[in-house]
């Protein structure tokens, strides 16, 4: 399905995740969101979902369909957001918020590095609120707990970094992997820095 015919943007709200699909016929949006799901299903595992559906009009037959097709995969469909009314008295029907707070600027901000090549680097120097979520390639050297934290971790779904540091721990140069899988990086009850696959909870 090509994304950019329907394009699918995600942002990070306190509650979950707030999911903007773009125009289009439902029968054709519906796949492309199911699809792209499922594509990343360990980062949306367990997620709580707002739907923001513009201007479609929804039926109650395909909100259920939709509720239940990310029941399926341990998902929770818990708000619908429409211009429609008919779509909003549809979402209302079926217990689903129509109203959520709006994600603060800072939580909102998309970070678009895949053409700026290996050597980008991207430095956050602020606290990160609960439900904010940043996506970033990891490469190069990685430090969390620079301030001394020793129950910092590292999650990536691709950890390819040449160096890792949690506040003083630093570790052995690290070689790109082949078939790369989600891991997180911790210190371990010897104080020493340890990586493990990151099985959703």
């Amino acid at each position: 399905m090509n994304e950019q015919m329907y394009p699918i943007k995600i942002k990070g709200l306190r509650d979950g995740l707030l999911i903007t699909i773009g125009d289009g016929e439902w029968a054709a949006l519906e796949p492309a969101l199911l699809e792209q799901i499922h594509a990343q299903q360990s980062f949306f595992q367990g997620a709580r979902i707002a739907l923001d559906v513009g201007s479609l009009i929804l039926r109650v037959n395909e909100l259920v369909a939709l509720r239940d097709k990310l029941s399926e995969q341990g998902i929770s469909l818990w708000a619908v957001l429409s211009e429609s009314p008919m779509t909003e008295k549809t979402a209302q029907l079926l217990g689903l918020a129509t109203r959520i707070s709006k994600p603060r600027p800072e939580e909102s901000r998309q970070f678009t590095v895949d053409d700026l090549g290996d050597a980008t680097a991207l430095f956050l120097n602020k606290t990160l609120r609960s439900g904010t979520r940043i996506e970033f390639r990891v490469r190069g050297m990685i430090h969390a707990g620079a301030k001394g934290d020793r129950s910092a971790y590292i999650c990536a779904l691709d950890l390819s970094p040449t160096q890792l540091r949690i506040a003083d721990e630093v570790s052995a140069m690290l070689e790109p992997q082949k078939n790369p899988r989600p891991e997180i990086a911790s210190l371990n009850e010897n104080k020493k820095l340890q990586s493990v696959p990151w099985q959703p909870n």
